[in-house]
């Protein structure tokens, strides 16, 4: 608490350099990073959906989140041949 109120009495505040817009928590890099979060505890919240509610081992929702994967993934590649140049 002490040195809080030092570096604020001090001023020592004026001399950092502001935070890069690259960083910034409207930029697309932190966007990004937050729709990854969203996405890790919605996986996180369905896992134990899948394992508490409908009793479900939990081998057997690794293997549907994994098949989720790979069929996810095949269907963005197939869409992404289908409208590609060549």
């Amino acid at each position: 608490k002490t040195d809080f109120i030092n570096f604020i009495n001090d001023q020592e505040w004026k001399s950092i350099e502001p935070v890069s817009s690259w960083f910034g928590p409207s930029s697309f890099l932190m966007s990004s990073m937050s729709a990854l979060f969203q996405l890790s505890m919605w996986i996180r919240h369905g896992h134990g959906y899948l394992t508490e509610n409908l009793g479900i081992p939990v081998w057997g929702s690794y293997a549907i989140f994994g098949l989720a994967t790979l069929f996810s993934g095949l269907i963005l590649g197939l869409v992404s041949e289908a409208f590609g140049t060549d």
